[in-house]
């Protein structure tokens, strides 16, 4: 199997009665699955749309999603994702360089993508999911309009397959696109890491605009597994439906995993069936590992990676709280590099570092984007002879376990000593009255950058920032530690959960402009 295409003819073929996906309270199976696939790819093509020509999608996860995704895959088309959480001239920028020809969106964005519309005079057609306003197509008129047998043309091998914009942390979004066989080799990989199996049952639960979405759905599919997908994030429904559906596998980021612990009665829920989940995204606070560990078992794996690249798994049987020092630490990493995945950490001069010493974090794999869309200065930057350049700063042990220290950017430079951020964030976290932190670089007179640590207390908690100071200050060095810790109730995040930074930073300048 060389395309996403073939993965799904393959699983309509094998297993047709088998169910695929949940979404929307509706249920389909492999044959359903590929059967609409192709009709609406059909319906698109009468529009005009034809072999890599852009459709972009602005919408929340629906059954509609997952059809377009489908179509994409089965004619080539480039299916271009666009975060719903952006602001209109965010969007705008989205959809400008990405230049689709055919824009999908649902009714509640109606009146977004009207005032762009004259904005994009590259878009040939708007479909509508719900309710067409007069200048949109009905998706399901677009549906029936189909035929059975599809369009006349299907994906091939070095077709891009998907249009994924990355969260914009660090300036305008960056569509990062791979070919249709690197994604099947991705979709593999991660169906090893994620000990997919055809039993496993997988309940997804963020955007679907978003990679980590995206990438557990095709490695779950590869394996002929069922996907359920809900709409957004709900902790009681999601264990809700680990209960009903008999999940045997989730993905969820930190701000998620402390949701569902906190969920009223939790120990109440029926969660036998769940073999792994996998947390990825962000760093996981070790202290929130071992709470999650305690209640629902050693069924915990960690996961390393990032819209462009695969990296590297910390699997379930790795987690041993009992060990040796070296081994309860390693809870703490993000595992070793997967099968057919290089991993080398490398200082400023481009040399590796030796273990323990952090350096910024390269990758080597098929698993890999292939670059950023009308972006080649972002790509040469991103790849280096077939390398990827994360941006993450980390460093290797003794025996290859990955240790994230900071973003590059994040790092924070304080009278010439480098701290990283996780570094401190840890030690706050270590106290047990945060549930929540974000540490980043404040101005200072003398030492250009100080540390700052914004906490999220426990409910009714009223501990106070000179006691988290004084706590921090029995964990790591002193220059380390912060000078000002500031309370919020949550902290800004981005579509990955990812804590966002770069907001908190900007409220800082403008409270210092």
């Amino acid at each position: 199997m060389r395309t996403l295409g073939e993965v799904m003819e393959r699983n309509a073929y094998m297993y047709p009665g088998k169910e695929a996906l949940i979404v929307d309270g509706h249920r389909y199976n492999f044959r359903q699955v590929l059967d609409r696939a192709k009709r609406l790819a059909s319906g698109l093509y009468q529009l005009g749309l034809r072999r890599q020509d852009r459709i972009s999608i602005l919408a929340m996860n629906c059954a509609e999603y997952f059809d377009l995704f489908c179509a994409g895959n089965v004619a080539g088309y480039l299916v271009a994702t666009v975060n719903f959480r952006l602001a209109s001239p965010e969007t705008e920028w989205v959809l400008s360089n990405s230049e689709p020809k055919i824009v999908v969106f649902e009714e509640q964005y109606a009146a977004v993508i009207d005032g762009l519309r004259k904005k994009l005079p590259h878009v040939t057609h708007y479909i509508c999911i719900g309710a067409a306003p007069p200048w949109a197509r009905s998706f399901d008129e677009v549906f029936e309009s189909g035929v059975a047998e599809g369009p006349p043309i299907r994906s091939q091998p070095d077709d891009y397959a998907l249009l994924i914009y990355t969260s914009g942390t660090t300036g305008r979004p960056k569509g990062a696109i791979r070919k249709q066989w690197r994604w099947v080799d991705t979709a593999s990989g991660c169906a090893l890491a994620s000990e997919f199996s055809s039993a496993s049952r997988v309940l997804l639960t963020t955007p679907a605009f978003h990679c980590g979405l995206i990438g557990w759905w095709l490695s779950a599919w590869y394996r002929s597994a069922t996907v359920v997908v809900h709409r957004t994030f709900d902790p009681v429904q999601a264990l809700e439906a680990i209960q009903s559906e008999r999940i045997t596998f989730t993905f969820i980021v930190a701000a998620m995993l402390q949701a569902m612990l906190d969920v009223p009665n939790v120990e109440s829920y029926d969660v036998s069936s769940m073999y792994k989940i996998v947390t990825a995204g962000a760093p996981i606070p070790v202290p929130l590992l071992k709470r999650a560990g305690a209640l629902l078992g050693p069924i915990f794996g960690v996961m390393y990676g990032s819209t462009e690249t695969a990296a590297t798994t910390l699997f379930r049987d790795e987690f041993i709280w009992e060990g040796t020092p070296e081994q309860v630490k390693r809870i703490g990493s993000v595992g070793h590099a997967q099968p057919g995945i290089e991993l080398r950490v490398v200082d400023q001069d481009g040399k590796d570092c030796p273990p323990g010493v952090a350096g910024e974090v390269w990758t080597y794999t098929t698993e890999r984007f292939d670059g950023y869309w009308n972006n080649t200065a972002a790509t040469i930057d991103a790849i280096r002879d077939g390398w990827v350049v994360t941006g993450d700063i980390g460093y290797l042990d003794e025996e290859g376990y990955l240790f994230l220290v900071d973003r590059k950017k994040d790092m924070i430079i304080s009278g010439g000593e480098n701290i990283y951020s996780r570094e401190v964030e840890e030690a706050v976290l270590a106290h047990p009255d945060i549930i929540d932190v974000a540490v980043i670089g404040v101005p200072h007179p003398k030492w250009v950058e100080t540390v700052k640590a914004i906490a999220v207390r426990k409910s009714g908690s009223k501990v106070r920032e000179e006691e988290i100071i004084i706590h921090c200050k029995t964990l790591i060095a002193s220059y380390k530690c912060p000078k000002f810790v500031e309370f919020m109730d949550e902290l800004p995040r981005v579509a990955s959960g990812k804590i966002n930074k770069v907001a908190l930073r900007e409220r800082e300048q403008l409270r210092a402009s």
